[in-house]
């Protein structure tokens, strides 16, 4: 049996769709192999909520018609991982993408800038768009500032409607040659987004807002990759919460920019910027040179870390 190089393109009950890697740029004709992993086990991957997510290039094998075994996943480029608190372990949602697009929204469900202070740091060398939808709605103010605020940083930034056709044109534009992950909470209107990209209404279902919990219905329950005019899109579930990677606290403050200028002038090393004495990025706070919001974001997500639980106390995997 001959070993070939693919991409997984769905994940179901440790069923994998996977299309060998030379067919990928021409994914809406690809054979698709379904594929185990071989022996239940991947190789060399421990310790993780899931072993192989959409993205991920793995080592596979046909033996049977479009039946396959999964031998191996090939090192990592990129990954958005998240922590699964049910399972006390990390998540992968997808991997190797050249570009993950956080979609948030004005209103219904509301702007929430800490969901995509979240979803930076989530994403670990993946380069990450911020797009604004349902931009019809006015922001306020307040919303607008912190809009804003990441353009500044140096993240892009889109703003647009899912339902008009200049803005989606422009930014299928942007997207071309692409393999692109789809971020976001439940509501914001991600799928029909996606819908828009790939030229029709009904290429992946939505759902209508939860009047009584201000949040969108879950419409998509995994990811999946999906072949558009000069791109891939991956649709992943909406989400209520996203929390953070299980990791050294420190790594956090290193994604966020505005901290990297001032962080090598703290009085001691490595600095949280938390509670330490002298700490050069609590006074850029201080004096509004530092968004105080931005800052408090970091602050949670530093607690949310420190507060879980060693994998040795935790009963919940």
């Amino acid at each position: 049996m001959d070993e070939q190089i693919g991409i997984v393109t769905r994940g179901i009950n440790n069923i994998y769709a996977v299309v060998p890697l030379d067919d990928v740029s021409r994914l809406a004709t690809a054979r698709t192999y379904s594929c185990r992993i071989k022996g239940k086990v991947l190789q060399d991957v421990d310790d993780v909520y899931n072993p192989l997510a959409v993205g991920d290039q793995v080592l596979f094998n046909v033996h049977q018609g479009d039946e396959g075994m999964i031998l191996k996943r090939l090192e990592r480029r990129n990954s958005f991982e998240r922590w699964n608190a049910k399972r006390g372990t990390n998540q992968t949602l997808v991997a190797n993408m050249d570009l993950a697009i956080c979609v948030t929204s004005t209103d219904d469900p509301p702007f929430r800038p800490r969901f995509i202070d979240r979803a930076i740091v989530c994403a670990h060398d993946m380069p990450l768009m911020i797009v604004l939808n349902k931009c019809d709605l006015m922001l306020t103010e307040e919303q607008n500032e912190r809009f804003q605020l990441y353009a500044s940083l140096g993240y892009d930034t889109f703003a647009m409607s899912a339902f008009d056709g200049k803005g989606i044109e422009a930014l299928h534009a942007l997207l071309r040659g692409k393999t692109v992950a789809m971020i976001g909470q439940s509501g914001v209107g991600k799928s029909t987004l996606v819908n828009a990209l790939l030229g029709g209404p009904d290429v992946q279902k939505t759902g209508d807002i939860s009047n009584k919990f201000h949040r969108g219905r879950h419409t998509t329950n995994h990811a999946l990759m999906l072949p558009a005019d000069g791109f891939n899109i991956v649709d992943t579930p909406g989400m209520r919460e996203l929390l953070i990677p299980h990791e050294d606290p420190h790594l956090i403050a290193e994604t966020f920019p505005e901290f990297r200028k001032y962080a090598d002038k703290c009085s001691y090393q490595p600095c949280l910027h938390d509670h330490e004495p002298g700490c050069s990025v609590k006074e850029q706070v201080e004096a509004g040179s530092i968004h105080p919001d931005r800052y408090e974001s970091y602050l949670r997500m530093i607690a949310s870390v420190e507060d879980r639980p060693e994998s040795w106390e935790s009963d919940r995997r």
